[in-house]
């Protein structure tokens, strides 16, 4: 028997009210900080990204079709807010430490993008590099033709307890024009 809906008998579009809207846009942006604990800094380090006063929600790596760059704008306080995102934190004093995301944008904007997420021990252009490696194999595994690979990271050296961040922010609705 195939289902229409949770009990049976909705339309089958009643999954649809229960998801997300896909998103339309997208921007790029990555903190990092040293802080009295790990979480502090994890925390420091999303407001120096400008995500710090939202409900993160961990997306998986998948860019809808046509989503669009914007520059970062401020979201509203507390929103839901989809993201794809890396994160590294240490209680090494001297270590550096890194994360970054790519997205790796198709020809053929029919078809979604990949973002990837990476972090470790390392300074930001190892972590970056990596990652855009990453983004570019895993088009190649979808037989897609990239138009651009767009990354960000951010780097920090460890005093007390670090942490770096760095994240996709997906959006549709105000605040992207």
């Amino acid at each position: 028997m195939v289902r229409s809906g949770p009990s049976g008998t909705e339309p089958k579009d009643c999954y649809r009210k229960m998801m997300f809207k896909q998103p339309t846009h997208f921007f790029l942006a990555a903190g990092s900080a040293d802080a009295g604990s790990e979480l502090n800094a994890f925390d420091h380090a999303l407001l120096a990204a400008g995500v710090g006063d939202t409900n993160l929600v961990r997306m998986s790596s998948i860019c809808p079709p046509a989503c669009q760059q914007v520059e970062p704008f401020k979201l509203p306080y507390g929103a839901l807010v989809p993201v794809a995102y890396a994160m590294m934190a240490s209680s090494t004093p001297g270590e550096i430490i890194g994360a970054a995301v790519a997205v790796a944008r198709p020809i053929d904007d029919t078809l979604p993008g990949l973002i990837m997420e990476h972090h470790g021990i390392g300074t930001r252009e190892e972590i970056e590099y990596r990652v855009r490696e990453m983004a570019i194999e895993g088009m190649h595994y979808r037989n897609r033709e990239i138009k651009d690979v767009l990354v960000i990271g951010a780097e920090v050296r460890v005093e007390r307890h670090g942490a770096a961040f760095a994240g996709l922010v997906l959006w549709d609705g105000p605040g992207t024009k």
